[in-house]
């Protein structure tokens, strides 16, 4: 399964993952309040992130079942609805770039996209001068990111409309180079 840039004809599946992805792996950790608020309010693409050429896709027969990327931009986390005002580029001498939006369909959890994804956004950013990540992780995705070496820093609380909130964490680790072996990962077929 290979890992391709993003582009504007995603959007529309790319929606759909997201909606299969935020109701299929935060049930049990969010409130079906919490997750709807979410979707509405704060989490969907980010068109800056595909204009910048720094999300990826990766497809099985029906479309889009894992998407994440980085961003070289000041915003942290939610698309395009959730943005508010302009997005500066951040300086790879003083700031650290974003790992942003992973999202991964729950028929294919658990078998190493989202990693594949993270060595690709790592390997970009390492060449773009970046020497460090940080990023606002829901609960469902804490465990990925700390296996993959982030440090919690401080808990997040998201709002979201109707006096709701979303808990989340910022967390930080150091980008450094990648090896080919960090993008050979056997993913296995779903069982259905």
């Amino acid at each position: 399964m290979r890992i391709r840039p993003a582009s504007s004809s995603d959007v529309p599946a790319l929606d759909a993952l997201i909606g299969r992805s935020v109701r299929g792996l935060g049930a049990g950790l969010y409130t079906s309040a919490q997750i709807e608020g979410a979707l509405r309010h704060v989490f969907g693409v980010d068109s800056q992130l595909i204009a910048d050429g720094s999300y990826y896709v990766m497809d099985a027969g029906t479309g889009p079942v894992a998407a994440g990327g980085w961003s070289a931009r000041r915003t942290l986390y939610g698309g395009d609805q959730a943005k508010c005002s302009s997005d500066p580029r951040l300086n790879p001498a003083a700031d650290p770039a974003r790992i942003r939006a992973f999202f991964v369909d729950p028929t294919w959890a658990r078998r190493g996209l989202a990693r594949r994804l993270f060595a690709e956004c790592q390997r970009a950013a390492w060449t773009a001068g970046f020497r460090t990540f940080e990023l606002v992780s829901t609960l469902p995705g804490a465990p990925l990111y700390t296996a993959l070496g982030f440090v919690p820093r401080e808990p997040v609380a998201i709002p979201l409309r109707d006096g709701l909130t979303l808990p989340c964490v910022r967390m930080v680790r150091a980008v450094g180079p990648v090896s080919p072996a960090d993008h050979d990962v056997d993913v296995p077929q779903p069982v259905t």
